[in-house]
């Protein structure tokens, strides 16, 4: 298909003008408050002399951790002439930690003593800023925790962040980038462990397992969106956009181009400036899209807006891009391709490099054609199928199943020959997969909520569950509910009740039936709950003894 450029120009530039992503007007934030008290760390000389062009902060220490690093006379003379009135302490740094306004080093002293060395130096509980001159950082994040300047010995770094300090003093706010709903949190249920795909891609280091409950600190959260991109059920969800926003706005977005070119745009995502002469040298069907950080949209934004119209979707990268997250997206976007592949024969997502941006080889223009006419829905993972599900129904493929390990999607299976349906897989399962049949004795299961957390494995007592990670793309079998077991009641030989599974019964007999206590009363296994205490009050009556002992 062959269209304008001036008309694919044009709808460009309405699109990225007239659609407009929605934002919270009033979005949850964090303050931080700082007195511009400042720990200089590194070699004494260097420290001296940094220290000695801080006038304007607040406070001063120097805590030297390394050897003087020339033996200069003159150089000598300038560093005993510094910073005359900055305290200054040779001790071994045992932690840093914290943030801008609460950072605290913890320090033992050349006497042995542990100390908190705000406390000892400036009489405070804190530092508010931390300058670095070691010769190794000693925060070792990808993502450096806000008020902390690694400078090493690089004059042009210290000019720079001592330019910035002065700026540092005061109240400052930025937005609480993540939400956190515990109620559908995989990680942890009924004293099991199961999900941990959030802890594992953070370059802040900002979210940890406290009391088996996530935890976000919004003090060191830069806002990457790994976590919330890595949790399988939502209950980890950017909010700066919320990903309904982003959904919606990506669709608008491809929609209105659609519309007016009838061709179908490629969605450039990126979290760097930018300039307006690079994105005019990029094709005319190209459509920027700027996020606070690339991982922020997730496999499931790419779905619903390739199913939406796009013809491809492309991540940009530069130098800039954490270790953590380049390795996080090579890995969602392999398995995206993957996907992509079984369902339409070819791969739409790509990671581009910065470097590389006005080199890289675009496909052509195609006649737009969207695959999904519907709103996208509220729930991450109905949102990511409802895309695949339209992808696969418009490319009309045969793909059934595709297998692929370490993957939230998948299958559950039960052994059904030693299941008791005691129903502890159902009670620990988070999302819901996993359900009782009510008023009969089952155990039902429907693969598309499942999230391969292995809660249910964990949690099973007879260990009868096994796990299957896989991509089914038939959406009415994905769908259905299936019975993994099921089987009689039980009745109590009483009153006729049922109470219990007869696996569970004929389980209960073996295993305690011929114990001492139930000696003569093994029946009593057989009865519910009341008839089994009308029984055994019925003999402490007729036994007034036994009541005494």
């Amino acid at each position: 298909m062959t269209i304008q450029v001036e008309t694919l120009t044009q709808a460009k530039q309405s699109a990225l003008t007239q659609v407009q992503l929605l934002q919270n007007l009033i979005p949850p934030t964090v303050s931080y408050t700082t007195q511009g008290n400042v720990l200089v760390i590194g070699a004494e000389d260097l420290a001296r002399l940094a220290a000695d062009r801080l006038s304007a902060m607040g406070r001063v220490a120097i805590l030297a951790t390394e050897s003087i690093t020339s033996q200069d006379a003159e150089h000598l003379e300038a560093v005993m002439n510094a910073a005359e009135d900055v305290p200054t302490f040779y001790a071994k740094l045992d932690k840093l930690k914290g943030f801008l306004g609460q950072f605290q080093a913890q320090v033992t002293l050349e006497n042995g003593d542990a100390a908190e060395l705000s406390q000892v130096a400036i009489r405070k509980p804190h530092f508010d800023i931390v300058l670095d001159l070691s010769s190794e950082p000693v925060i070792t994040l990808e993502m450096l925790p806000p008020g902390y300047f690694f400078v090493g010995q690089d004059q042009a770094l210290l000019d720079d962040a001592i330019a910035q300090l002065p700026d540092l003093v005061g109240e400052f706010s930025k937005p609480r980038y993540i939400k956190v709903n515990s109620d559908i949190c995989a990680h942890y249920r009924n004293g099991n462990n199961g999900c941990n795909r959030c802890l594992n891609f953070c370059p802040a280091d900002a979210i940890s397992s406290s009391e088996q409950t996530i935890e976000i600190d919004p003090y060191l959260c830069h806002g990457a969106g790994s976590c919330s991109n890595a949790c399988p059920t939502g209950a980890l969800a950017y909010d700066a956009p919320a990903p309904e926003a982003l959904h919606n706005y990506l669709a608008g977005l491809i929609a209105h181009f659609g519309n007016q070119s009838q061709a179908s745009p490629s969605i450039l995502l990126h979290d760097v400036d930018l300039d307006s002469d690079v994105v005019q040298q990029l094709p005319a069907h190209i459509l920027p899209v700027a996020l606070e950080e690339i991982t922020v949209a997730g496999i499931d934004h790419w779905f619903a807006a390739l199913a939406n119209g796009a013809q491809q979707i492309a991540l940009l990268t530069s130098a800039n891009t954490p270790d953590t997250l380049q390795q996080y997206l090579a890995g969602e976007v392999a398995l995206a391709n993957t996907m992509l592949s079984a369902a339409t024969n070819t791969q739409s997502v790509a990671i581009v490099a910065l470097d590389s941006l006005l080199t890289y080889q675009w496909p052509e223009a195609i006649a737009f054609a969207p695959a999904l006419t519907e709103a996208v829905s509220d729930n991450k993972r109905a949102r990511l199928y409802q895309g695949l599900d339209a992808i696969n129904n418009a490319n009309k493929q045969t793909a059934e199943t595709l297998a692929i390990a370490n993957i939230p999607y998948g299958q559950v299976a039960v052994n059904q020959a030693d299941c008791t349906l005691c129903l502890s897989c159902v009670s620990t399962c988070p999302t819901g997969a996993l359900k009782d049949g009510g008023d009969k004795p089952q155990l039902k299961f429907t693969e598309q909520d499942c999230i391969q957390c292995g809660l249910c494995q964990t949690a099973c007592p007879e260990q009868v569950i096994s796990l299957t990670p896989q991509v089914t793309f038939d959406a009415a079998a994905r769908q259905q509910t299936q019975i993994l077991k099921e089987e009689q009641p039980f009745d109590c030989i009483k009153c006729g009740k049922p109470f219990a599974t007869q696996a569970m019964v004929s389980k209960i007999m073996k295993l305690v039936g011929t114990h001492s206590a139930f000696e003569g009363h093994s029946d009593r296994l057989q009865m519910c709950e009341d008839c089994r205490t009308k029984d055994l009050f019925q003999d402490i009556l007729q036994d007034p003894e036994r009541q005494l002992r």
